[in-house]
């Protein structure tokens, strides 16, 4: 049975997965699953580019395949959460296509995963994980993004690094630096055959 691939590129603020989904994989051969957010809408964003911008109540009541809450450490009551997540409907609506799922913590592909097999999806799909590096310079390309109470800090303490793999319990496939041009031949070659089987 011809098995579609769901890319989770994982890696810090700055470390080139959306340059690397936006302009060096082919057009058309993955759908990047879109989450919904309760933080506000920064310059250069609108409505389901690159999220679904929803209050809290939202994350309350709608079936979600992920759930993360990015600024728990930093959250005091009376301001706001930022949540994220991935709607179970967003997945569901992109069946059969091969998918990318744009995330830094690990645990949150573990999320994604486990939720394939709870649904009995899993079979439908392989599973790969990008491990995208970041170069020395990034905190300050993170500090230089901020624009939000906490924004330097939230990207500071999301970590992406070979402990967070291993407590979520995934091996990544591929290692790479996109800012730095250092791509894997693996990866390269896996979108390839995806390319012919179009």
């Amino acid at each position: 049975m011809k098995k579609n691939t769901l890319l989770f590129c994982n890696g810090l603020s700055g470390s080139g997965k959306t340059y690397f989904i936006q302009n060096t994989l082919p057009s058309g051969l993955f759908y990047n699953l879109r989450s919904a957010t309760t933080r506000p809408m920064r310059p250069g964003e609108s409505e389901g580019v690159p999220y679904f911008f929803r209050d809290e109540a939202y994350f309350e009541t709608t079936p979600l395949a992920t759930h993360l809450w990015v600024n728990e450490l930093f959250w005091t009551p009376g301001t706001s959460k930022w949540l994220y997540g991935v709607p179970e409907s967003e997945i569901m609506a992109h069946l059969g296509e091969n998918l990318i799922y744009d995330v830094i913590q690990p645990r949150y592909t573990r999320q994604m995963i486990d939720w394939f097999y709870k649904n009995d999806l899993a079979r439908h799909y392989n599973f790969r994980v990008a491990y995208f590096l970041s170069p020395e310079q990034n905190l300050e390309t993170a500090r230089a993004r901020a624009n939000m109470p906490n924004d330097a800090d939230v990207r500071r303490t999301n970590t992406c690094d070979p402990v967070d793999f291993l407590n979520a319990g995934i091996d990544p496939d591929y290692i790479l630096m996109p800012r730095c041009g250092l791509y894997n031949p693996r990866l390269t070659a896996h979108v390839n055959r995806l390319l012919k089987q179009r």
